[in-house]
């Protein structure tokens, strides 16, 4: 079932593009990018600030609630890696993404891979961190002027930076020197503030050497001691933390047993109806992430294929015209499967009479998890907890000089992620990935999948029975025929999961093939 969902995200990319439109540009845009080049130019100018591909940062950290002192270290690499530390009298924070997946550790919830809105605004910093507001058109976001405020009296400029998954940074400027004195960035739930002070030039870009920092309830004053730009910095730096020595299933071994299960799903699912939420979001004029539509649908299986109806837009019921023209749509669909599943037996009956003849290439096999990571190097493998459940975790890059075969197997291998298994099921909770690479559909000629494109699928239990999705996020943004650039930010909420009979479902389903068919 997570495969269905992961083929869907690709194979529906063109479909989407047909129901979107590009957002008109904010009418404030141009008032918000003259304050981001006046902001890049008192940093150093653009040229200097994209010289520094990676930066390292050395300090002392002093918490002002008791003026406990320890120390404090950052860390970045182009394009998104990023990681920091500090240590006040054996409280230790440190967190980090390694372009897969983000976590964090401290000494009162211990080491965790970051998911939900956490790993969203985690993996919006790191990238910020790195490039700053310089590429916020390349990467799809959207900034707007805030609102009219003034910082221990000084009067600033502030803008609004929203991603395309919808993680906000607010940025204020200095109204006069136009440098940077004050970030606020959400991590989950808490909202995080850096106040910025004491700029010096390095390398000319001019560098704050006095933070405070808010996170919470608690406030840190940092001293910064060194600034380095473009040091020498291994990815393995960024990597999830080894502290465990707790023994690890084989992966190979682990993804025949997904798989496996997968095809024991699979026959259960033919018992099952859901429904299937479509919520599509955009920017509107003053930059601001809403939703835009959404269509609810009903899941049904025949004959081995899953049948979507439409049966709501925006919470209201179908019009008499949309109902007659669903089912007219669902009507070809079911006589393109009677059609399908016709030649199928055609075919199969003809090899049996010719005793040997060409097999088929996958046999009508579904893909699974293990296929779709084929293309795929398992690294930092780990146990954790998610929702109450031990699962075992690891991220996934490309493999290195493996050449696909299979279309899914292209586009797969161009993503980086990082996978959630229940250890007791072997199914997969939840899976987060983002393309490293662009995606060329027909050599680019039909649609061409810009690199940032990302999803994330999770799954739970139902009836005690069977691992079905229930929430997946679509992020992409793709070119159509060599000309238009449409953006596709959609959710997708899966539910009301139910059993049903088969046969009475189909015979509900061909009930309107057969009394509207016309001669």
């Amino acid at each position: 079932m997570p495969c269905l969902v992961l083929r869907r995200c690709a194979g529906s990319l063109l479909f989407l593009t047909t129901l979107l439109f590009i957002a008109p540009r904010p009418a404030d845009a141009q008032s918000a990018d003259t304050i981001l080049k006046r902001a890049t130019k008192a940093m150093g100018g653009e040229k200097a600030i994209r010289n520094v591909k990676s930066r390292s940062v050395r300090g002392t950290l002093t918490r002002l609630g008791d003026e406990a002192t320890g120390a404090y270290r950052m860390a970045t690499l182009r394009p998104n890696l990023q990681t920091s530390s500090f240590e006040v009298r054996g409280f230790e924070i440190s967190s980090g993404f390694n372009g897969r997946s983000g976590w964090s550790r401290d000494s009162r919830d211990g080491l965790r891979t970051l998911t939900g809105i956490a790993s969203r605004d985690f993996q919006a910093e790191a990238l910020y961190r790195n490039s700053r507001w310089l590429d916020y058109k390349r990467e799809k976001s959207k900034v707007a002027p805030g609102t009219t405020a003034a910082i221990d009296g000084r009067a600033v400029r502030s803008i609004i930076l929203t991603t395309s998954r919808n993680a906000q940074i607010k940025m204020f400027f200095d109204s006069i020197s136009f440098l940077l004195i004050r970030e606020e960035m959400a991590a989950g739930e808490t909202t995080r503030v850096f106040d910025y002070s004491d700029h010096r030039a390095i390398n000319g870009v001019m560098e704050p050497h006095s933070i405070a920092v808010t996170m919470g309830t608690e406030r840190y004053q940092i001293k910064v001691e060194e600034i380095l730009h473009n040091p020498p910095l291994a990815q393995v730096a960024f990597d999830f933390p080894k502290i465990s020595n707790e023994p690890l299933p084989d992966i190979p071994t682990l993804m025949k047993e997904i798989g496996a299960n997968e095809d024991a799903i699979d026959r259960l699912l033919e018992n099952y109806t859901y429904t299937e939420l479509v919520s599509s979001r955009s920017f509107d004029k003053s930059g601001k992430f809403t939703e835009k539509e959404n269509e609810t649908y009903e899941r049904t299986f025949y004959k081995g294929n899953r049948i979507r109806r439409l049966v709501a837009k925006n919470g209201k019921a179908l019009t008499t015209e949309e109902q007659a023209q669903e089912d007219k749509r669902l009507e070809k669909r079911i006589r393109e499967i009677e059609k399908k599943e016709a030649e199928k037996e055609k075919k199969a009956e003809k090899e049996r009479e010719t005793e040997g003849g060409p097999p088929d290439e996958d046999g009508g096999r579904r893909v699974s998890i293990s296929d779709v990571l084929r293309a795929s190097r398992l690294v930092n493998p780990r146990r954790e907890r998610f929702r109450n459940r031990e699962v075992i975790v690891f991220d996934f890059e490309p493999m290195p000089g493996y050449k696909p075969q299979k279309s899914y197997e292209k586009f797969f291998g161009k993503m980086a992620g990082v996978l959630w298994v229940d250890a007791a099921d072997k199914q997969v909770a939840r899976v987060e990935a983002r393309l490293i690479e662009s995606f060329k559909v027909g050599g680019g000629l039909l649609a061409s999948l810009k690199e940032g494109a990302s999803f994330v699928m999770e799954q739970d239990r139902i009836n005690n029975e069977i691992w079905l999705p229930t929430r997946a996020d679509i992020s992409l943004s793709v070119k159509v025929l060599l000309v238009k650039s449409i953006n596709a930010f959609q959710t997708v909420d899966y539910g009301n999961y139910k059993r049903f009979n088969v046969d009475a479902e189909k015979e509900k389903l061909q009930a309107p093939v057969v009394t509207d068919k016309k001669p």
